[in-house]
């Protein structure tokens, strides 16, 4: 193998995946930080432009691409696998600590693939390790809402392997291009493939649906990395195509508005998740410079702030036994660190000035001015409303502040829960704070100013007004006991009729069948044992006997005489 091949970011992640288990459970997850620790300082000791190639068969396989792009990628991928190792590591669940290492290392493993073949190998590695996070939760839903979840991914994968496959044939090349938007099926099926992964509607189901039943620190690490690294591939070969833009702002406020229906923690943000990789989708097919930077740099905060709301929640979750507004409340006193650190998130993804999504998501929403896209400006503008109205304040408000039906009393949480929180936050407000320390390594170099009056100014009018009205309707947007139809209902509505064609009545042929072919094995037996018992049924309790049912002697010296006398005579007369 070539040295360069063993110093593949995503390797050391895999690696760690299978040797964690070996391990003693003692040094287990200090171990566990290990691996990305390794994989981030690979990412950052290879110059610019570097690339690791290999030979395979007729094809170049590029196995890492480092440009700023990915490094970029690369880098937030590698922090949020060592922030979530730090939250977990009071998990002593081996398949757990290997599945987040193992869908970490896909990540990577898609973020520097320069060529299809190695960028679908990471993909599907990816839906494999992140479902177990989904079934390790070990309920009935969680069960099958991963069952749902692997095989929708499953189905997204086909479409984007036949895209591939189509491309392939008709372009003779396996690298990673951008593709322009020319109507071919191939380009058509991957970008059909990436939008499930970046769960544009009406592809995104899975995700609202899988995310809330996750494992508390699986959800984690599933914050980060499916949508992400699928906004990565679609900036790498969809750029510019400008249907992402209606997409993007249809996911944006698509979000918001479900995040009204939802009733679980974990559910709204996994809606809101939707809502903020939609400006990502619209950055992309703006596609100009300064979005891509935006979208580039709003994936870098999102990851952040999202992986520690996600936390928050999960506290919640691992310390009440509860993850519904409805059941929750009045434990704010009783959990003031926990509220505080999440309110750290919720400033941020709200797009607080001196927070991590104020200085992202504006660049994103100014790229589209920019390139003259004004309604998609101004919608994104009105999404950020409902996203500071959910997260920032209808979340926090029901779960921790608003009068519970009953007293709850929180269990303490284990004390790396809250510094992996500590380590998040300090993140949101560090990049918040000091916004070149990400400016100066996005892809492209950046000439845009956060902290100017005018956006200042605009960003306070918007929290402020969102606030009182949050305020004064409340008492309406508490939640309710109930679940809000998506479009997961028009496979889960026909489900059961596809079950009774597909499997019970297959299921009952293949039992007939089988009970006839054991049914007429015994009778084979029995009639093997005792053929007599075809002749005479008082046979049928006994087995063959030859000094029982065997003709006698004397029987058969008579039938042969008689045989010859027989012959004889005929051979007179004739």
């Amino acid at each position: 193998m070539p040295i360069n091949m063993m110093i593949i970011p995503a390797y050391y992640m895999i690696f760690g995946a299978l040797i964690l288990p070996l391990l003693p459970q003692k040094i287990r997850s200090g171990s566990f930080l290990l691996f990305p620790l390794l994989a981030l300082i690979t990412i950052w000791s290879f110059p610019i432009d570097h690339v690791i190639k290999i030979n395979f068969l007729n094809y170049e396989l590029i196995l890492g691409e480092f440009n700023r792009l990915n490094r970029i990628f690369g880098t937030i991928f590698s922090i949020i696998a060592i922030i979530g190792g730090v939250y977990s590591y009071h998990l002593k669940e081996k398949g757990q600590q290997s599945a987040a290492l193992l869908y970490a290392g896909g990540a990577l493993g898609v973020t520097f693939a320069g060529d299809y073949f190695t960028l679908f190998v990471f993909w599907e590695l990816m839906a494999v390790a992140s479902t177990y996070l989904i079934w390790a939760r070990r309920t009935k839903e969680s069960a099958n809402a991963g069952m749902r979840y692997l095989i929708v991914h499953l189905f997204g994968g086909s479409l984007l392997l036949a895209g591939i496959i189509l491309n392939i044939y008709s372009t003779g090349s396996i690298i990673i291009t951008s593709l322009t938007p020319d109507g071919s099926i191939s380009s058509w099926l991957i970008l059909v493939g990436v939008a499930l992964n970046t769960a544009i509607p009406p592809l995104h189901a899975w995700l609202a649906d899988a995310y809330p039943k996750a494992t508390v620190t699986g959800a984690v690490f599933l914050s980060a990395f499916t949508t992400k690294s699928a906004v990565l591939i679609l900036i790498k070969i969809f750029a510019g195509w400008e249907v992402l833009i209606f997409f993007g702002v249809m996911m944006a406020l698509y979000g918001v508005v479900y995040a009204v229906l939802a009733n679980d923690i974990r559910e709204i943000l996994a809606y809101h998740i939707i809502s903020q990789v939609g400006y990502m989708v619209a950055g992309v097919g703006i596609g100009t410079e300064m979005a891509i930077n935006g979208t580039t740099a709003h994936a870098f905060s999102h990851i952040l702030y999202k992986a520690l709301l996600f936390m928050g929640a999960g506290v919640v979750l691992h310390t009440t036994g509860r993850s519904k507004l409805t059941e929750l409340g009045g434990i704010a006193k009783k959990q003031p660190v926990t509220l505080w650190l999440y309110m750290i998130g919720a400033f941020s993804i709200s797009g607080f000035p001196l927070f991590n999504g104020f200085i992202s998501k504006s660049m994103v929403v100014s790229a589209a001015g920019e390139a003259h896209f004004d309604t998609a400006m101004l919608l994104l503008l009105l999404a950020s409303v409902g996203t500071f109205l959910h997260t920032g304040l209808k979340l926090p408000y029901f779960t921790w502040w608003s009068k519970s039906k009953e007293e709850i009393e929180p269990t303490k949480p284990p004390v790396n829960m809250h510094v992996g929180m500590l380590l998040a936050a300090i993140l949101c407000t560090l990049f918040g704070v000091y916004p070149t320390l990400l400016y100066d390594y996005l892809p492209f170099t950046v000439n845009y100013e956060p902290y100017t009056i005018y956006h200042l100014t605009e960003s306070i009018q918007i929290l402020t007004f969102t606030f009182i009205a949050f305020w004064l309707l409340r008492k309406k947007l508490e939640g309710e006991p109930t679940l809000a139809l998506d479009t997961d209902w028009f496979y889960r509505r026909p489900a059961r009729l596809i079950q009774k064609v597909f499997v019970d009545s297959l299921e009952t042929v293949f039992n007939y069948t089988e009970k006839l072919a054991l049914s007429l094995s015994k009778e084979i037996i029995r009639v093997s044992r005792n053929p007599l018992i075809l002749f005479d049924k008082s046979e049928s309790d006994r087995d063959y006997d030859p000094d029982l049912h065997r003709a006698t002697t004397h029987l058969l010296l008579m039938l042969i005489i008689l045989s010859f006398a027989v012959f004889f005579l005929f051979s007179i007369i004739i």
